[in-house]
């Protein structure tokens, strides 16, 4: 039943150290500072636009020669301007999904900590580089801003895998969906962060929003170096494995591939001794062939599309469209995140209470349909378009959430690998780099179509690819339907 196992996680969850406590927060805020870098991008989009189009720049100096302002102007209009922008987000995208396949399998492979604060510190060193220092020699070049944001999606590429590893090998089944979606919130934090960061210093001029959230990152990533635990194994406590063997019937119902278990016999699974043995990382191929993992990682890149085009796009949008200060649009994008936080959680505890995933987000993901056409008629009132904003959000990024860090943990840890973490980078990394590339693609389709249709068509495109998501897993959402169905009707004839 549900309600036991409830009580039964709830017993396990109190055995937690502070060790886990502070892996928690750790990991959390790493990838919200690596969060916070990219949001600050979204966020100063008009500022640099006005930069990089003649118009706006004649108007801010008049002492400059015309060859010098020549030099400076990138773009004859700023819709060539956001054109580009567009194709940055994209760029950035499809290099963040190579790095993520690539990631996962590194990450397996060696420490979890050093690569991780070797993408945080690095990433932090081109951001400085992207949005500083080129702004205060006055060089602006097409190619160079092209090269350093590829650079920058393959280094931020490794903050996802390696810290769902990392919490992967520290929280067991018990409670993941509640666990795993409060800490998933880090990347909503990550955007509230950056938001405010940004907002913050933008009046002296957008070099200084990349300054503090590059100079933060950096700090963060010495933070992890010498303070992060990358598993329990580390100082002489017990792995996650011992508590899930006492959890089977939780385990079996959120991933099982196989309809009788006894006809699942992998040829890769990892062999566990009475000792602890060096265990043996996976393979790509054999992540794939994993159950469940293609079928999430499409769904995901449909609904990361339309996660990250709110996350790119939002703060342009509320100024593009109302006519808002970009300081007030980036404050008021904060409700689309606080929206994402209290909705992974919630979906995630319910989650829980099921023992099913894929139900939960295909009733969040039909209600984010119906949220997408309200969002897309909000009137020109910032407190009715904040509270539609959180809504939408509830609905999108809640389901987002659950899908890139708890059901990545759930898919990275069943039956066919238990006794090893080595897969668990992987997993993430393909469910996670397969949804990067649907967002890369969404990134120059959203500036394409609103530049030639209109931010109604944008939504449009939305919904469609909402819609897309739920088609990728409705095989699950049946077979696990049907299951909930069936132990309800066992449960009664029981009673």
């Amino acid at each position: 039943m549900a309600w036991p196992h409830i009580f039964q996680r709830g017993a396990l969850l109190s055995r937690f150290s502070h060790h886990h406590m502070v892996v928690f927060l750790l990991t959390f805020f790493s990838y919200s500072l690596l969060h916070a870098s990219r949001k600050t991008f979204s966020n100063v989009k008009v500022s640099i636009s006005k930069q990089w189009t003649p118009s706006a720049f004649n108007k801010s100096t008049e002492l400059l020669p015309v060859e010098i302002w020549s030099s400076n102007h990138l773009f004859p209009s700023a819709e060539e301007a956001t054109l580009f922008l567009g194709m940055l987000d994209t760029i950035f995208l499809f290099s963040y999904a190579v790095g993520l396949f690539i990631s996962g399998i590194v990450g397996d492979r060696l420490n979890l900590r050093w690569v991780l604060s070797f993408g945080m510190c690095s990433s932090a060193l081109v951001v400085f580089v992207f949005g500083t220092l080129t702004e205060w020699l006055h060089f602006y070049n097409k190619g160079l801003y092209c090269s350093l944001w590829i650079v920058n999606g393959l280094l931020q590429s490794t903050g996802w895998p390696c810290v769902v590893a990392v919490m992967g090998n520290w929280f067991g089944k018990a409670g993941r969906g509640v666990v795993f979606g409060l800490w998933s919130a880090c990347a909503s934090v990550g955007n509230i962060l950056g938001a405010c960061l940004a907002s913050s210093v933008l009046q002296y001029g957008y070099e200084y929003a990349f300054l503090v959230t590059a100079a933060v990152q950096f700090a963060g990533g010495i933070i992890i170096f010498f303070g992060l635990l990358v598993s329990p194994e580390e100082i002489g406590i017990p792995g996650i494995e011992t508590e899930d063997n006492f959890e089977e019937d939780s385990h079996r119902p959120l991933i099982n591939g196989a309809e009788n278990e006894d006809e699942a016999e992998p040829n890769y699974s990892i062999q566990e001794g009475n000792t602890v043995t060096q265990v043996k990382a996976i393979s790509f191929y054999q992540a794939c062939c994993l159950p469940g993992v293609i079928a999430y990682s499409l769904a995901y890149a449909c609904l990361k599309l339309v996660n990250y085009s709110f996350f790119f796009w939002l703060p342009f949008y509320l100024s593009n469209n109302f006519g808002w200060k970009e300081a007030e649009a980036d404050q008021l994008s904060i409700w689309y995140d606080v929206g994402g936080i209290i909705g992974g959680t919630l979906q995630g505890f319910i989650s829980d209470m099921l023992q099913k995933r894929a139900p939960v987000l295909a009733l969040s993901l039909l209600l984010a349909i119906g949220s997408l056409v309200g969002y897309s008629r909000s009137p020109n009132d910032k407190s009715i378009n904040a509270l539609l904003m959180a809504v939408t959000g509830f609905f999108i990024g809640g389901p987002s959430n659950m899908i890139s860090s708890a059901i990545s943990a759930d898919l990275g840890r069943q039956e066919l690998i238990q006794g090893s973490s080595e897969a668990l980078a992987t997993v993430t990394g393909i469910v996670d780099g397969t949804g990067s590339i649907g967002a890369a693609v969404g990134q120059y389709l959203v500036s394409l179509i609103q530049d030639n249709l209109g931010w109604m068509w944008v939504f449009y495109f939305f919904i469609l690819m909402t819609s897309c998501t739920v088609l990728f897993i409705s095989p699950l959402i049946v077979r696990e339907t049907c299951s909930l169905m069936q132990r309800r009707q066992t449960r009664v004839l029981n009673e």
